[in-house]
């Protein structure tokens, strides 16, 4: 099963609508070039960025901006046999991805997307725990219930059902 990979850095200063602009293009290439090679969409994950403003943008994004532009995106470039886009969160706060997975599948539940929208997180899942065991065996079980808490709020953004306030139900 092929998963690709396009992803658009969120370091710097640009503004989500530059972010839009160089994702677009990246991930029409890329499909361009998927259909030429023969993949068979319907056998494939995409794993892209979300489409947010840079780290140092004037302008942050917020979950909405971010949901209503990388929807956008996505409809314009992607596919509908693709059957899941699996999102990184690229350098995205924890909770900062959470919210914007939250917020793509509410509006894509009005949208009614052809595509599964969910998550393939690295740092934004399993920083918080790594930060909380620092290598100390006295630290492992809460560093698990902080990771368990984590994929469990992404899992409820996956289906539009996360709150800010489930980030009050961790305890460390």
């Amino acid at each position: 099963m092929p998963i690709v990979e396009p992803e658009a850095l969120i370091d710097g200063d640009h503004t989500i609508e530059r972010s839009f602009e160089v994702t677009l293009e990246t991930q029409r290439v890329v499909f361009e070039q998927l259909h030429r090679q023969g993949i068979l969409f319907e056998g494939m994950v995409l794993k892209p960025s979300m489409v947010i403003a840079g780290k140092k943008c004037a302008r942050p994004s917020s979950p909405e901006q971010v949901a209503e532009w990388t929807l956008r995106c996505l409809r314009a470039t992607v596919p509908a046999a693709v059957p899941g886009i699996a999102f990184l969160s690229g350098g995205q706060g924890d909770e900062q991805a959470t919210q914007n997975l939250n917020a793509m599948n509410l509006l894509g539940r009005e949208l009614r997307l052809p595509w599964r929208l969910t998550f393939s997180y690295a740092r934004a899942l399993q920083h918080p725990a790594l930060v909380k065991w620092s290598g100390k065996p006295a630290n492992v079980e809460a560093a698990r219930r902080i990771f368990l808490h984590r994929a469990r709020c992404n899992g409820a953004a996956s289906h539009g059902q996360y709150t800010p306030a489930m980030e009050q139900e961790m305890v460390a």
